[in-house]
């Protein structure tokens, strides 16, 4: 497919996901940021995203949401970079991404807004306990450097943001084999190239207001 790529964002949201697997996957792309509170909630672009969210990408006629969808859609628009497994091989790719779109997602989530899964009830919560998130991702992570094995993929765009910004802002437990894993991931060209990009759209957007 060689339509137009565009980018719905904001560079302060989880569109940093999107946008370092769009600088990994290295096709043209045209940006459009949009306001939490204008643009992004606007008519026109409900017509987009009904949710009123980023990041969306519209490639041709394709519409995709969801920072994962992304993730493994662009991996397999565009084979020639190399981010997917061959398709016989994607057990872990698919479940470690997932994984983090789902019990990471819900563990951190919940533990940031101070809830607690009440004793007795965790098989109710589907990720259990925070603890039993975090022991489960090291464990994905102690055999290789990559989520799904020994070569780099889109799984690791998704789970990299995730482990990347728990770090940072604390959310997720600073284990040393969480740190070495994203280490590893931010000596990455596009991870900088993203950064670099979104950081520059940070300070345009304060700039302006």
């Amino acid at each position: 497919m060689s339509d137009e790529i565009v980018f719905y964002t904001n560079p302060m949201s989880r569109g940093r996901i999107a946008r370092w697997m769009l600088e990994e996957v290295g096709q043209p792309y045209r940006t459009e940021i949009l306001g939490f509170d204008g643009a992004m909630k606007s008519d026109d672009y409900k017509l987009v995203n009904p949710m009123g969210k980023v990041p969306t990408i519209v490639h041709g006629k394709a519409v995709v949401t969801e920072c994962a969808a992304i993730c493994a859609y662009l991996a397999d628009a565009f084979p020639s970079a190399g981010l997917a497994p061959d398709t016989t091989a994607r057990a872990d790719y698919y479940r470690w991404m997932f994984f983090a779109a789902g019990p990471i997602e819900s563990a951190v989530t919940n533990r940031a807004l101070g809830f607690e899964v009440p004793a007795g009830r965790e098989r109710m919560a589907g990720y259990g306990t925070f603890g039993d998130v975090m022991n489960t991702l090291e464990m994905a992570l102690r055999s290789n450097p990559y989520i799904a094995g020994e070569k780099f993929t889109a799984a690791d765009v998704y789970v990299g943001s995730q482990v990347g910004w728990g770090l940072q802002f604390g959310s997720i437990e600073k284990r040393p084999i969480f740190e070495q894993y994203f280490g590893r991931l931010a000596l990455r060209e596009a991870y900088q190239r993203a950064a670099e990009k979104d950081d520059a759209a940070v300070a345009m957007l304060q700039k302006a207001g």
